[in-house]
C-alpha cells in the first residue's frame, strides 16, 4: 500500500527562517538546508532570505539542471499544503527549460577569450606608455587606458562568479582571481557576497547592499526611517551628516562615482581580515597583494608627484563609468522594504531593473548590464545570448502585464539624477527628526 504523503502548511514552514533552522519549499516539497548553508557555493546569506517559503523560481534561475538530484539528500519527507504554481511562474519555468534544450547555458562563445586578449593589450599599452615615454598626456592617457582594463575585467569577473567562463572550474577561478584581484584589486569573494545578495533581493531597501550607500546616497525617502540593513547586520542611521551628504546628493553623484572604487577596495579589506568564512581566504589575500604590489610600483615609475597623483585620478575617473552603469540599471527602478518572496520572485526581478538601449556593437561596452533584466531572470546565461533572449522575456513581460522598463543610456542617466535630487529635496525637510549632529549644526550656523 502506497505510503500517504505528509503535509505542513504556509505558517508552519514560515517557523522554519532563522539561523540554525532553515527549510525551503523547492516544487512544493521541503528541504531542511540547515546544515548544507555551511556549504553551499553561493553563501548561508540568500537561503537565509528564501527560507520558509517556496524558492523554486530562484532554484531554477541559478542552478544548472545537475543540481536537482542532489535535492532528494535534504527532503525532510513534508510536502507543502495547498502548494500553487502562479501563471507568470509556469511560464518563466517553462522559458527556462526552452533555454536549457537549446543548449544556451552551455554555449559560452568567444566573448571571454576576446576580453582576455584585449585586457592584456590594454595592460601591455598602458605599462608601456608608463615606462617607455616621457610626455605627460602619453601618461594621462595611460591611466584612463588602465581605467578601461578595470572595467573589462570587472565584466569578466562578474560572469566568472555568475557561470564557468573558462573549460574547467579550476581555470574559471583562475580567471576570477587574474582579472578580480590581480588585476583590478577587488576581492572576487567580497563581490559574490554582494553581489549573490543583491540578485536574491533586488531593490529590497534593508536586504539589498547594492542600495545601501548612506550616508553618500539614498533612492528613497524610506531610508530616513532609519531602516536596519539585515546584510551588514547594522542600523543605517538618518543623522544630521548624512542628511547633510544626501541634501546635495544629486550635485556629488558623478565625482563620487570617480572615486568609487576606493570603497570597492575597502570593502575587499574589511571581508577578508574579518572573522567572516571567506572561501579561499588565501588565495583571495594573495590576489589583492599582487595589486598592491604592481599598481604602486608602476605609478611609483611616473617623473613627479603631479604625474602619479594624474594617472591615479585618470585610471579612478575612467573605471567609475562602471560605477555609473551599475547605478543605472537600479536607481531609478522601483524599491520595496522587506525581504524577498518566492512567491513573485519574477515579477521583483522584473520591477526593480532598467535595460539600457543600445546598439549590438556596443555590447562590449556595457558586459551585458544592457540586459539586465534578463541577466536577473537567467543569471547563468552567458552574457552572449541575453539580446537573443531579449524578445522572449519582453513577450513574458507583455503577457503578465509585467514591467519591462529600458531607456537610453542619456535617459538612464537622467531618470537616475532625478530619483536622487527628489530624495535630496525630501531629505531637506527638516519636519524629518534626525539625532542631533554638531558638523550640521556648525554648517547652518547662521549670524
Amino acid at each position: 500500500m502506497a505510503e500517504s504523503r505528509r503535509y505542513i502548511s504556509q505558517t508552519e514552514l514560515e517557523n522554519h527562517k532563522k539561523t540554525g533552522d532553515l527549510w525551503i519549499s523547492i516544487q512544493g516539497k521541503i528541504y531542511d538546508v540547515t546544515e548544507w548553508s555551511h556549504d553551499h557555493p553561493g553563501g548561508p546569506l540568500p537561503l537565509l532570505n528564501l527560507a520558509g517559503q517556496d524558492a523554486t523560481d530562484a532554484f531554477v534561475a541559478y542552478h544548472p539542471g545537475i543540481a536537482w538530484q542532489y535535492l532528494d539528500k535534504f527532503f525532510t519527507g513534508y510536502y507543502l499544503k495547498d502548494y500553487s504554481v502562479s501563471e507568470v511562474s509556469k511560464d518563466y519555468r517553462k522559458l527556462a527549460a526552452e533555454l536549457s534544450k537549446m543548449g544556451l547555458f552551455e554555449k559560452k562563445g568567444h566573448v571571454t577569450c576576446i576580453t582576455l586578449c584585449f585586457i592584456a593589450l590594454l595592460f601591455c599599452i598602458s605599462v608601456y606608455g608608463v615606462l617607455c615615454c616621457n610626455s605627460a598626456w602619453v601618461h594621462l592617457c595611460s591611466g584612463g587606458l588602465m581605467g578601461f582594463l578595470w572595467i573589462q575585467s570587472g565584466w569578466i569577473g562578474h560572469d566568472s562568479g555568475h557561470y564557468v567562463v573558462m573549460s574547467n572550474r579550476k581555470l574559471n577561478r583562475f580567471a576570477q582571481i587574474l582579472t578580480g584581484n590581480c588585476l583590478a584589486g577587488i576581492s572576487i569573494a567580497w563581490w559574490k557576497w554582494t553581489h549573490n545578495a543583491h540578485h536574491i533581493a533586488c531593490n529590497s531597501l534593508d536586504f539589498d547592499p547594492d542600495l545601501q550607500h548612506m550616508p553618500f546616497f539614498t533612492v528613497s525617502s524610506k531610508f530616513f526611517q532609519s531602516l536596519t540593513s539585515y546584510f551588514y547586520e547594522r542600523k543605517m542611521n538618518f543623522d544630521s551628516v548624512t542628511r547633510f551628504l544626501v541634501s546635495y546628493q544629486h550635485l556629488t553623484y558623478y565625482p563620487v562615482m570617480c572615486f568609487a572604487r576606493i570603497n570597492l577596495f575597502t570593502q575587499s579589506f574589511l571581508l577578508l581580515l574579518s572573522k567572516r568564512k571567506v572561501p579561499n581566504r588565501g588565495q583571495e589575500i594573495l590576489g589583492i597583494l599582487v595589486f598592491w604590489t604592481w599598481y604602486p610600483l608602476l605609478v611609483s615609475c611616473l617623473p613627479n608627484c603631479g604625474e602619479r597623483v594624474m594617472f591615479v585620478v585618470a585610471s579612478f575617473s575612467v573605471t567609475g563609468i562602471q560605477h555609473i552603469q551599475f547605478c543605472l540599471n537600479h536607481f531609478s527602478s522601483s524599491v520595496y522594504i522587506g525581504p524577498p518572496s518566492g512567491n513573485n520572485w519574477f515579477e521583483k526581478q522584473t520591477d526593480g531593473t532598467l535595460n539600457i538601449l543600445c546598439s549590438s556593437w556596443m555590447d562590449w561596452f556595457y558586459g551585458g548590464l544592457q540586459f539586465q533584466i534578463e541577466h536577473h531572470l537567467f543569471p547563468k546565461l552567458p552574457r552572449c545570448h541575453l539580446r537573443k533572449i531579449s524578445p522572449f522575456v519582453k513577450e513574458l513581460c507583455n503577457k503578465h502585464n509585467l514591467a519591462y522598463n529600458s531607456a537610453s543610456f542619456w535617459k538612464a542617466n537622467v531618470m537616475t539624477i532625478k530619483t536622487l535630487r527628489s530624495a535630496a529635496l525630501q531629505a531637506r525637510d527638516f519636519t524629518i527628526a534626525v539625532p542631533k549632529n554638531l558638523v550640521w549644526d556648525a554648517v547652518n550656523t547662521h549670524g
